[in-house]
């Protein structure tokens, strides 16, 4: 945390540097590269998965695929700073419920990366509002996968867990959208006011005039340009030659007439089907997202010279979210094979009294904010969640409130460097680690602290003295 906040180094660097120096101080250094082949291999799968979810959803994005939900924001909104914020909290609050994070974040971003542009708002308003709602909704949900671990290594069931759990999370959504009034109250101040009155004045003329492109065009640049799309969602276009010609033709075939193209519809469908997919969890993901953007390719961009662009094009956004979370596979991999995770778990374990044990529950919610922060989903749930409730169960505590109070650290996991799908909400973006970090981390322990209190006052976590 320190090295990359301050910006001493890269954090692919800073994440695979700083444990190796530690298990060298720790006398493991002849175990190295077997710790690290393990953490690679956890998280190679994840890294598959984000090169072509990076491929796909790049490839909607310059086809316009998310404009009408751009448009719908834009009505509605008014060019209003704090109803563009409130309206990004409420997408990804709904979004969160499909349980993947690489999913919420390319939604997310692909429908308000080009409203903050616009109006200049700073974009780590969507990342810090993106994270908080996939950490709380993904991360508690038992399909989200979190507490799937959960419930699935102390063999509890899925109903009594969540049930208990949903006033919580109902209020601590209502706080993340307080969180985000407040930072929508701070852009309305900081915003032009004649910009917003601008852009206010532009979504009424693109609302009468409607059109394929809509309100969205004049946000992304010409009705067919892929490259501007791209720029406008943060995503690098390369030099947007022949790739995104070849994008834009696919994009404006069938529109003459105004109307939208059948291969709009063919997409629409597409990405409908690879969701539900992904919920229904027929497949694995990176075989889904593999396919889907094969299919994609062979019907938007049909030539091979278009293709091979294509893929460089967004190959070069897709490299470094895939390195670092291999970099984050070796991070997680020699803290939990040098054993430090479970030395961090009962060295703070070992500071509640006896007499404090009814505490317990309450006292994995809290820490299981900062470790959720370093640690690993795998890591976690199942190397540390059990010898905690080993331990709370000597004191009549059921693992069921064990295993709620676990997910209280995902919103804090969210924004940690062992969360995969982080790097690739970054990358879109385009912003850096430590800068995001500093931004996030106090709202991120507020109002996880929140859920916490929550989890007690409804009755899902118990406290006795």
């Amino acid at each position: 945390m320190i090295v990359v906040m301050r910006r001493w180094a890269t954090a692919f660097v800073a994440i695979i540097a700083a444990p190796i120096v530690f298990a060298l101080i720790a006398g493991r250094g002849l175990d190295l590269p077997d710790m690290m082949e393990a953490g690679l291999e956890t998280t190679a799968p994840t890294a598959a998965l984000l090169l072509f979810a990076v491929l796909y959803f790049g490839l909607m994005m310059d086809l316009k695929l998310f404009d009408p939900l751009t448009n719908f924001i834009l009505r509605i909104s008014k060019g209003d700073p704090l109803r563009i914020s409130v309206g990004t909290a409420v997408v990804a609050l709904a979004v969160a419920l499909d349980g993947d994070g690489t999913t919420t974040y390319m939604i997310v971003c692909s429908a308000f990366i080009p409203l903050y542009r616009r109006l200049g708002m700073n974009p780590l308003i969507i990342a810090v509002l993106a994270t908080m709602s996939l950490g709380l909704i993904s991360g508690s949900t038992p399909w989200g996968g979190a507490a799937t671990r959960a419930i699935s290594v102390m063999n509890l069931d899925a109903g009594d867990y969540f049930v208990p759990l949903i006033p919580s999370l109902a209020l601590t959504s209502v706080f993340i959208l307080l969180v985000a009034v407040v930072l929508g109250l701070r852009e309305r101040r900081r915003v032009d006011a004649d910009l917003i009155v601008e852009l206010a004045a532009e979504i009424r003329a693109g609302s009468r005039s409607g059109g394929s492109g809509g309100v969205a065009t004049m946000l992304g640049g010409g009705a067919h340009s892929a490259a501007a799309a791209a720029a406008a969602a943060g995503i690098g276009a390369g030099d947007g030659s022949t790739m995104a010609a070849g994008a834009g033709a696919a994009a404006g075939a069938g529109t003459a007439t105004g109307g939208v193209g059948w291969r709009y519809w063919f997409n629409l469908v597409l990405t409908v089907t690879l969701l539900v997919l992904l919920v229904l969890d027929l497949a694995p993901l990176v075989i889904l997202f593999m396919v889907a953007f094969v299919i994609a390719l062979l019907v938007n961009v049909p030539t091979r010279h278009e293709q091979g662009e294509l893929i460089k094009t967004h190959g070069a956004n897709a490299v470094p979210v895939v390195i670092l979370v291999l970099a984050a596979g070796i991070f997680t991999g020699i803290l939990s094979e040098t054993g430090m995770i479970s030395a961090m778990a009962n060295s703070l374990l070992s500071v509640v009294p006896d007499s404090l044990g009814g505490l317990v529950p309450l006292f994995t919610a809290l820490i299981s904010i900062p470790l959720g922060f370093f640690m690993s989903n795998d890591a976690f749930f199942f190397g540390i969640l059990p010898v905690l409730a080993e331990s709370a169960s000597t004191y009549g505590i059921h693992p069921m409130e064990i295993a709620r109070a676990g997910v209280v650290g995902q919103m804090a996991h969210m924004i940690g460097p062992a969360s995969a799908p982080l790097w690739v909400l970054l990358g879109l973006l385009k912003k850096e680690l430590g800068d995001f970090q500093r931004f996030a981390i106090g709202w991120v322990v507020v109002v996880s602290l929140i859920f916490a209190g929550f989890c007690v006052l409804t009755g899902a976590i118990s406290v006795s003295l």
